[in-house]
């Protein structure tokens, strides 16, 4: 008892000197900014591709990625490490279809790319809720593993404390975004990037010292302790069993690999650099601190199987959310070390260090959308640049609340499963409606509103119609039954659907598009001429 003390004491004042540490970086960038929407929005647009690159890294390495993806790979082998070459491979194309374009096209969100060739009042709202809705889910996923962690922390016995956590982290969020804007975000990012790469490489580490560097006894020892034995290390333990599982395998790949392009959290960072060419350097940077750490979270889930074992990760957390953590207890020397104290400690801290730097920038790309494109839509002859900002500072709360309140709800689901939901989503709304933007020359106004709303309606749909909802014991509902779409993620569907929608809109357009205003569009995203 006094060990898991010892672990509740040194996480908790490691993670509080984060908190402490964030918010004075916080509070000296609320006393220095100038209050402009620029400022807010995109934290002046001074920060270098290095800077950016680590803050980019900083946001996609999140909850998901340091727990729920150890987490599936330890109880599911093969079929978990999809999580991590999908949302790797995503980045190629973000860098070769996205960053530069977007950021010459646009000034702060989505929808100004979409806008600037299309009727702003309906595409801006279209836009607008498209990105809130796939951040709230974005925002679900870090919820449940900072609630994860703490009922780990605490012994798995406080749910009281758990759910406290969860309100407590979304109230942090509102904080750092309300004071800081983008300038606070990104330091928070650059920080958590650094720390996270450190934890990473140093249990990374350490499982192959256990293993004496032999790759080779790593996974036999790993499918040996998973109760599978040999097919712990062949596909289809978790996407093997029929068709229905063979199909929503490939829909997860499909989301994963398309979904990155959409996230609003994610393209908001490429207007925080003062060039296109800075922001295709920045991707660079990001790529290869992402493909570093995916590579190690391989080491780490395979590790969690071999030294902790499938069956006690599976009974510390259903979902295998704190595999990371367990392994770390294990590696330091076990439960009544000082070492097993101290390691545990530290990526416990880590963890939820990366959970508040990821809702950071999911809150405030989503109340940038809240307020650029909803509000100042609504009342664009009248709204003023401060306004604006106000109502961003007060949309984070607001989604914040929201936020919290469905992390409640979905807490027992694994967090890498959440986030696969929310780039399928991405995927089916925003990417076509980005990508017939960029490209296609005749794409019309009603073409981009069916284009988003084509794939937002049918994906949140098929969600709701999916075993995730209802149907089943692991379901959020499991007393209930309106199961009727088979397949976990919606993405096979959804993102044909979100493409068909766009072309079957433009092609039935009353009104032809406006070449004018394509051809200083291409020209813009092509040149930078005119990029603000």
């Amino acid at each position: 008892m006094s060990t898991g003390r010892d672990h509740q004491a040194l996480a908790l004042l490691l993670f509080s000197a984060f908190v402490a540490a964030t918010l004075a970086i916080t509070t000296w960038v609320s006393r220095n900014r100038r209050g402009s929407a620029e400022e807010f929005y995109a934290g002046g647009r001074l920060f270098s591709p290095m800077e950016n690159g680590f803050a980019i890294a900083g946001d996609y390495m999140s909850a998901a990625s340091f727990l729920g993806i150890s987490g599936l790979i330890a109880l599911f082998g093969y079929d978990g490490m999809l999580y991590s070459v999908g949302f790797l491979v995503a980045w190629l194309v973000v860098l070769l279809l996205v960053a530069e374009l977007v950021r010459n096209c646009g000034r702060f969100t989505l929808a100004d790319v979409v806008a600037a060739r299309m009727s702003e009042r309906p595409v801006r709202i279209a836009a607008g809720t498209s990105s809130v809705t796939v951040s709230v889910l974005y925002l679900v996923a870090q919820m449940v593993g900072a609630g994860s962690l703490v009922a780990l922390l605490l012994g798995g016995s406080s749910g009281a404390a758990r759910s406290w956590t969860v309100i407590g982290v979304g109230a942090l969020m509102v904080v750092y975004v309300s004071l800081g804007g983008m300038r606070a975000t990104t330091w928070i990012q650059i920080v958590k990037a650094v720390l996270l790469m450190a934890g990473a490489v140093t249990l990374t580490v350490l499982v192959l010292m256990r293993f004496h560097g032999d790759i080779n006894l790593l996974l036999n020892t790993a499918a040996e302790r998973s109760g599978h034995g040999k097919e712990f290390l062949s596909p289809g333990l978790r996407y093997g069993g029929g068709w229905t599982a063979r199909l929503d395998f490939i829909s997860l790949g499909l989301a994963l690999v398309l979904g990155t392009a959409g996230l609003p959290h994610i393209l908001s960072r490429f207007y925080t650099v003062p060039t296109a060419r800075a922001a295709r350097r920045s991707v660079v940077w990001a790529i290869g601190l992402i493909g570093g750490f995916y590579l190690m979270t391989i080491v780490l889930g395979f590790g969690a199987a071999a030294v902790v074992g499938s069956a006690e990760v599976k009974s510390a957390n259903a979902a295998g959310n704190t595999a990371v953590p367990l392994l770390a207890l294990d590696l330091g020397g076990g439960a009544g070390s000082t070492g097993g104290t101290v390691l545990f400690a530290v990526v416990a801290a880590v963890a939820f260090a990366t959970i508040l730097a990821v809702v950071a920038g999911i809150t405030l790309a989503s109340s940038a959308s809240v307020a650029h494109d909803l509000y100042a839509s609504l009342r664009r002859r009248h709204a003023k640049q401060h306004s604006e900002v106000a109502v961003a500072r007060v949309a984070a709360a607001g989604i914040g609340a929201v936020a919290i309140g469905l992390g409640l709800l979905a807490r027992d689901l694994n967090v890498a499963f959440l986030v696969g939901l929310a780039f399928a989503v991405a995927a089916s709304a925003n990417l076509p409606v980005l990508l017939y933007t960029l490209f296609w020359r005749n794409f019309t106004t009603r073409g981009a509103v069916w284009s988003v709303y084509g794939g937002l309606v049918p994906a949140l749909v098929l969600v709701v119609l999916s075993p995730v909802v209802s149907g089943g014991p692991h379901a959020l509902f499991p007393g209930v039954d309106f199961q009727f779409f088979p397949l976990e993620n919606p993405g096979l569907v959804s993102i044909p659907l979100g493409f068909l929608a766009g072309w079957l809109g433009t092609v039935t357009s009353p009104e032809p598009p406006d070449e004018a205003r394509h051809a200083e569009t291409e020209v813009r995203s092509l040149t930078g001429a005119g990029a603000v």
